[in-house]
């Protein structure tokens, strides 16, 4: 049976819950700082990762500086027949002489050569040019360009490279300075024709050389057992005229190729500012855009082809500069050093000017150049520079010499033999070096 007042309670006590309206515009702005906080802390955390990463990087796993490069002794090195002394070294009489030709005529008439020698003879150099292929490697420079109708094309420039050294890091690669110094991107090709991306290291505006460097990291294992390091030979030798020579790596303006011949001269001088250098001539015809190496039969390198420096008679002949004379500048330049520049042009004082002038001996200057450090610091055509803080200079080379061992913006004393009245007079000047552009 219902009971009334029952069912009264039960309907009182029954209730119904209103659900509370949302408010959009609250909850679009809640979202929209949320999202913000999240974007923000995200970009904190890249930036503190780029900026910490290297550091925590560096100290888990600390990389070795490079090391730096010190090139062999060259100049030092001498050949037994370079050691004789004047004493030792008497003229020939014409009677010796006669007799000497005489008995070479006696030799090679006994000697009949074949086709099979000749073979022989050359299959000998070919392997010595082989050899010394595996110290090169082609670098390639990339400019991207536009022509007339806006369509992008690339220009490519192409030299050959002598392989140095590596300093622990990188592979460091002699090359042609003109070629790669404007392009975009250097591209480095191996003898086994694998590639890899090259930087420009460090360059010389005096003999147009520069350094490329290759990371190590980007070179397989079996390419680096393919590659050699140059072998430095001696380009100061007295007997170096007339000995036979090959031109490796693209004298004849394409790569790979090779040319056989002998010195024809060494004693043509290249003046530039603060250094000369010396001119290996040869009998060989090339391209007059030669680029890559002169090796002697020991497959040695003793120098780098450049025949802009040619006679105008004799522009297609390949030639090369001394590697002896430019072994501090390899240095320098391996090293990312920049290069120190006084500004004068110079050379040795002749032994008859010491007789019978009275000229000092030291770096005797035959001119200034204009703006340059020597000219803003009263160095004078007609000098002769003796002492370069605390060195003796004897002659230019040691001049060259001090100068590689100096560095940019340094303050250093120079003193210079001056003229006065018949007489030279020491006299000390403060010069701040200053750098090679």
């Amino acid at each position: 049976m219902n009971n009334p007042e029952k069912n009264q309670d039960s309907d009182f006590m029954s209730e119904r819950i209103k659900e509370r309206p949302v408010n959009k515009k609250k909850l679009l702005r809640r979202t929209i700082i949320t999202a913000s906080m999240a974007v923000i802390f995200g970009l904190i955390a890249c930036f503190t990762f780029l900026v910490l990463e290297p550091v925590f990087t560096n100290w888990l796993y600390p990389e070795e500086e490079p090391k730096i490069i010190e090139l062999p002794d060259i100049t030092d090195e001498m050949l037994p027949e370079d050691m004789l002394t004047e004493e030792d070294a008497q003229p020939e009489t014409e009677s010796a002489v006669k007799l000497e030709e005489e008995q070479i005529e006696q030799i090679l008439s006994g000697v009949e050569l074949d086709l099979e020698d000749y073979t022989g003879i050359y299959d000998s150099l070919a392997s010595l040019a082989r050899e010394a292929e595996r110290s090169l490697a082609t670098v390639t420079s990339v400019t991207s360009d536009v022509d007339w109708f806006n369509n992008t094309y690339e220009n490519k420039g192409v030299t050959s490279g002598l392989i140095i050294t590596d300093n622990g890091r990188e592979l460091l690669i002699l090359a042609d300075k003109a070629v790669i110094e404007n392009g975009e991107t250097i591209q480095v090709t191996f003898i086994d024709g694998t590639q890899a991306e090259a930087v420009l290291k460090q360059s010389d505006a005096n003999t147009g050389l520069a350094i490329v460097a290759v990371s190590l990291a980007d070179i397989e294992d079996a390419t680096k057992e393919r590659i050699a390091y140059a072998n430095l030979g001696n380009s100061v030798s007295k007997t170096l005229v007339g000995s036979p020579v090959i031109a490796v790596g693209n004298p004849m303006g394409t790569s790979g190729s090779v040319s056989y011949g002998v010195i024809t001269s060494v004693g043509t001088p290249i003046y530039t500012k603060d250094a000369n250098y010396a001119l290996l001539t040869t009998d060989m015809y090339g391209s007059q855009k030669a680029s890559g190496i002169l090796i002697n039969l020991k497959g040695q390198v003793i120098g780098v082809l450049n025949n802009n420096y040619n006679s105008t008679d004799t522009k297609n002949l390949v030639s090369a500069i001394g590697i002896t004379e430019l072994k501090k500048i390899i240095e320098k330049l391996s090293n990312g050093q920049e290069i120190s520049y006084l500004g004068i042009n110079g050379t040795d004082v002749p032994e008859e000017a010491k007789e019978q002038l009275g000229v000092p001996q030291g770096a005797y200057v035959t001119s200034i150049i204009l703006d340059s450090p020597a000219m803003d610091y009263g160095i004078q055509s007609g000098d002769v520079i003796t002492d370069i803080n605390g060195v003796e200079i004897k002659g230019f080379t040691d001049f060259t010499n001090a100068m590689m061992n100096l560095e940019p913006g340094t303050t250093v004393k120079i003193t210079v033999q001056r003229q006065s009245a018949g007489e030279y007079q020491p006299m000390e000047l403060e010069v701040e070096i200053g750098r090679l552009n």
